[in-house]
């Protein structure tokens, strides 16, 4: 591994959330503030807060692309199209790699929000086996789509 991938993994195995892990891995391409980043995405993991919804680690790489090709205040509305077919692209592809991109889904329809879920997260080590494959993916798939 190297750049994007080890930074992303090495946050994950830090303790931060799949989204703080893969927007984290970026910021310095786009000359974001670390700590600010962190914070930012902090309430992604989980598929946001544990709700299970969409992936985290598909929200980071979301915000990713929106700060690299997003439309700001003085940019042409364009760039919003621009940045929905990639944010797409995201989607699919990721979803092509792992059947889902819905964070219940790929953690065996498992409820986090219950301590059965919360058991059988651990016990099967989802967070390894599964989360940290998430990131990694979500870190290559932008990789390709940000070249």
């Amino acid at each position: 591994m190297d750049g994007h991938a080890e930074r992303a993994t090495d946050k994950f195995l830090e303790g931060y959330n799949c989204a703080q892990s893969v927007f984290y891995a970026f910021c310095e391409d786009l000359k974001l503030d670390p700590e600010v980043s962190l914070k930012l995405l902090c309430g992604f993991g989980g598929g946001m807060g544990r709700k299970q919804e969409v992936c985290g680690a598909v929200s980071g790489g979301i915000a990713a692309l929106g700060m690299r090709f997003g439309r700001g205040a003085s940019d042409d509305q364009s760039l919003t199209e621009t940045t929905y077919t990639k944010t797409r692209e995201l989607i699919d592809r990721f979803q092509k790699r792992h059947g889902s991109y819905i964070c219940r889904q790929l953690l065996d329809n498992q409820d986090l929000m219950t301590e059965e879920g919360h058991r059988y997260f651990r016990e099967h080590d989802l967070r390894n086996k599964t989360c940290m494959l998430c990131v990694q993916s979500v870190v290559d798939i932008v990789e390709h789509i940000m070249k």
